[in-house]
């Protein structure tokens, strides 16, 4: 029991000594270009209201590497070639395990949230007020196709390729409820007229 408990103790302290090792990967960079990026980071690790500094610093480092990281690799291979693709696909676990050391579960998802402009929340929510009928089940299958939408997302380059992702599966979304029976543009007609009665209220 006491060696269970010394090894407990051996990792916690491990783990603290670990948030204050995540260095900014900064050599080599542009100042401007590596200050923008710090700024975008902190603006996610705000939306988290971490009371420790040093965990919140320690998340800006790991989202601000990421960022570093996406764009070491789009500089070294071309976007959409088998070796970048595989490149990203090497790298892409590295986000949530570095962050799993300092953030719960929820928020990581808040980072991957603020990472992706928060789309999988907003396209979620607007599919359920567009179709207030769904079933669990069929919410449950957008969010997951959500989800997925989210993990490519975050190895996108840029804006535009993050967008691009959660446009793509809201398609796939959309087929297949139209295979389930949802005739979409009278569903979207009615949503939009709820919003006007909604706005007149």
């Amino acid at each position: 029991m006491k060696k269970v408990l010394l090894a407990a103790m051996v990792s916690l302290l491990t783990l603290t000594a670990n948030a204050q090792l995540v260095v900014l990967n900064d050599e080599g960079r542009d100042s401007a270009y590596v200050e923008n990026i710090k700024g975008r980071a902190q603006k996610i690790v705000d939306g988290l209201q971490l009371t420790d500094q040093k965990q919140a610093r320690a998340v800006r480092n790991i989202i601000a590497n990421r960022y570093f990281l996406l764009n070491d690799i789009y500089e070294k291979f071309k976007k959409g070639t088998p070796e970048c693709d595989a490149e990203l696909y090497k790298h892409h676990f590295e986000l949530q395990s570095a962050l799993a050391a300092y953030l719960t579960d929820e928020q990581i998802d808040a980072v991957k949230d603020g990472m992706t402009f928060g789309r999988l929340k907003r396209d979620y929510q607007a599919t359920q007020d567009m179709i207030p009928t769904l079933s669990d089940f069929e919410k449950q299958q957008v969010l997951i196709w959500l989800r997925e939408a989210r993990e490519f997302a975050l190895d996108a380059p840029d804006s535009k390729g993050k967008h691009f992702w959660f446009d793509k599966y809201r398609g796939r979304t959309n087929n297949w409820l139209s295979a389930r029976g949802y005739d979409l543009q009278k569903e979207r007609d009615q949503w939009i007229q709820r919003q006007k009665e909604k706005q007149k209220n």
